[in-house]
């Protein structure tokens, strides 16, 4: 992003107007409202003077600008960009104007020819059809709420206008402050990930703001967007995003059990997690989630309750507990001692309540303690509110001094935005966030406090490279044969059954008295082997083999008939999707027919690391028999993590594969071995 698009020296407005009720007339007084220092052009065919500035008649008779922000019809952009960029030297780009790429083919072609002449003169463009940017060195949005601009408050991004407009609206009565907002639109040059580029490269620790937070509806550079973001989180930032667009709606029809296990939602849900991103899925939890980043950091899930209303506190208990979050039992001498400061009738057990007369002395005792006496608590959540019946604000500037000088993060719910409403803005013009929601404060708490760091990048790469070329060079689409399946499971160093196929039933029988029984016999062709009557298990003699090999020849599709050891152990799964632009999606659980019944799975983007791989098994809800449970033998789940990091090193050498189950994977505490695997390819 160029330095013109953030900091430029000159602007013009093209398309500017009297009327601020149209967005050139809007955006202008904006910018002269926001005091930019810079030089400050209007350009309107039919008007001398806009918002007492000289207009120019058009961009030909304008000196050298740096950033143009465009509020004409879109026809007329492409002509306007040249001129700019050809003879003015401009190289930031905003186009507020609608009609492009969102409209349709024509508006496409128009959006395309923009981007090139701004790509041919190294220039940035932030749109079209978006509501601007805000900046330390100009309000140039034309809609919405203005927040407050401060260095240390929120960095902003949002791939819809509207919906910007609408966060503000939430967070601005909250007292959250915003050090930049993006609104980048059709994202036709600049999208989320180029920003958060650019807020990666800039970033300055004593200066930048450290928490971040994003509105996507697309994310076209899966790649770039994990690099910046995980690189950002390291430096010290949290970054919170709501990703829209992703039901099960919007998946493809797929054939494979991983297939139909993976919907579109999962590779955002993964990339978020392998990122370190907080996942939000509405307005009001991103705020709630920029809120709480915006106090001091939640070390631990230890959290103190304190309240002066009994159902409040009971219920944010309830969501605390709920998301694994804690609120430890208070007791001992030193809970004594501050019940001994508190009215008759008060608890200190946690929740803490200090009852509707409770003082605001009183309050700042209790968080003195939690801060200096109980160990066993990591942060305070106080909720307080009013009746109406007596003044807020001595106990509000009372959280507003220990949020400021307590060790331990202190987060204010105060529910009374009608009666306490003058002192709520008091508290919040001295520079506090707050909730108005307990069990929305205990969901953001929990989230935040559950997103894990950004995933290691430690992958595993030792496979036989050429040999997978090899085969993948050498094959059509669709799935391989299982001889090809076999030799990469080798090439992979994945443990298989000895096996054989042929349609020729004397070859099966000579294999089989090689290898001995007893053996399982499978159809080769149909892709759902179970689902046809196509396996066959426990086959003890020649005889059973021959019965078996001719009823199997006999089901629709059938090209050979597979024997294969008969092993045992514990069923589980990987598999692998191909996700467009996200890469590959690998996926583990129980394996078998009960995949799709118990729909017990995770998954990851590759590549994967080993902590991400272990990771994966341990969210199952069946780890439990993994683990090994009543004499059940369970899993290596070293091992199991091992294989996981194989498979994902497969779809790096070899990402033509658009899908591919290894079901089931037999498990036991020694050994993991592929008793079933396919691999369909798409070039």
């Amino acid at each position: 992003m160029v330095r013109e698009i953030f900091a430029p020296k000159s602007i013009a407005i093209i398309g500017a107007s009297n009327d601020i009720s149209k967005p050139g007339g809007r955006i202008l007084k904006n910018i002269i409202d926001g005091k930019f220092e810079g030089a400050l052009y209007a350009v309107n065919p039919k008007e001398e003077q806009v918002q007492n500035l000289k207009c120019y008649k058009s961009t030909e008779e304008l000196p050298d600008v740096e950033l143009a922000i465009l509020a004409i019809a879109a026809k007329f952009c492409p002509d306007t960009i040249r001129i700019l960029a050809e003879r003015r030297g401009t190289k930031g780009f905003i186009i507020l104007s609608a009609g492009f790429s969102e409209v349709g083919e024509e508006g496409k072609k128009l959006e395309q020819e923009i981007v090139e002449v701004i790509n041919q003169h190294q220039g940035t463009l932030i749109g079209p059809n978006c509501i601007g940017v805000l900046t330390p060195t100009y309000q140039g949005v034309f809609a919405g709420p203005l927040p407050k601009l401060e260095p240390k408050g929120v960095d902003f991004v949002s791939g819809s206008g509207a919906t910007a407009c609408f966060i503000l609206e939430l967070a601005i009565p909250r007292g959250l402050t915003f050090a930049s907002v993006y609104s980048v639109g059709n994202s036709a040059q600049t999208g989320v990930e180029d920003v958060l580029r650019h807020w990666d490269e800039t970033f300055d620790a004593s200066t930048s703001s450290k928490v971040k937070i994003m509105y996507l509806e697309k994310i076209n550079n899966p790649e770039l967007f994990l690099k910046h973001s995980r690189s950002l989180i390291e430096k010290g930032c949290r970054i919170a995003a709501i990703k829209a667009g992703t039901t099960e709606a919007g998946s493809r029809a797929v054939s494979s059990h991983t297939g139909a296990l993976a919907g579109s939602d999962l590779p955002v849900d993964a990339l978020f997690r392998k990122a370190g991103i907080i996942r939000c899925h509405s307005r009001s939890e991103l705020v709630d989630v920029a809120i709480a980043l915006q106090q001091k950091p939640l070390l631990g899930n230890r959290i103190a309750v304190i309240t002066h209303a009994g159902g409040p506190g009971v219920m944010l208990t309830d969501t605390l507990d709920k998301n694994n979050m804690q609120v430890p039992h208070i007791a001992g001498e030193k809970a004594d001692e501050l019940m001994s400061k508190l009215f008759p009738g008060s608890s200190v057990a946690n929740p803490i309540d200090f009852l509707a007369t409770g003082t605001a002395e009183q309050l700042g005792i209790i968080l003195d303690y939690c801060d200096n006496h109980f160990n066993n608590i990591d942060a305070s959540v106080v909720i307080f509110g009013t009746t109406g019946m007596f003044d807020s604000y001595p106990v509000y500037e009372v959280l507003h001094e220990k949020i400021r000088t307590n060790r331990k993060p202190i987060f204010p719910v105060l529910p009374s935005v009608v009666l306490a409403k003058e002192a709520a803005d008091r508290f919040i013009e001295k520079g506090n966030c707050i909730f108005v929601d307990e069990v929305s404060a205990g969901n953001a708490l929990a989230k935040i406090y559950h997103t894990a760091k950004p995933i290691s990048a430690n992958y595993f790469s030792d496979v036989d490279k050429n040999t997978i070329r090899s085969i993948i060079n050498n094959s059509g689409n669709g799935y391989l044969e299982p001889e090809k399946v076999t030799k990469i499971l080798d090439a992979i160093g994945i443990t298989h059954p000895m096996e054989f196929s042929s349609n020729n039933l004397s070859d099966i029988i000579k294999f089989a008295n090689q290898i001995g029984y007893p053996l399982v016999v499978k159809v080769v062709g149909p892709v759902h082997k179970s689902d046809v009557g196509g396996v066959i298990v426990g086959i003890k003699s020649e005889n059973e083999l021959s019965v078996a090999f001719e009823k199997l020849m006999k089901i629709g599709e059938a090209k050979a008939v597979l024997i294969q050891q008969m092993v045992s152990g514990t069923e589980i799964f990987i598999g692998a999707k191909k996700e467009d632009k996200f890469g590959h999606l690998v996926l583990c659980g129980i394996g078998g027919i009960f995949i799709e019944v118990l729909k017990d799975f995770s998954y990851g983007l590759t590549p994967i690391a080993e902590e991400e791989a272990l990771s994966m098994i341990h969210s199952l809800r069946s780890y439990r028999l993994i683990q090994g449970i009543r004499g059940k033998e369970g899993i290596n789940e070293y091992l199991f993590a091992n294989y996981i990091q194989r498979v994902s090193a497969l779809l790096q050498v070899a990402p033509e594969i658009s899908e591919m189950d290894i079901n089931p994977l037999l498990g036991s505490p020694k050994a993991l071995i592929a008793v079933d695997a396919r691999i369909k390819i798409e070039k």
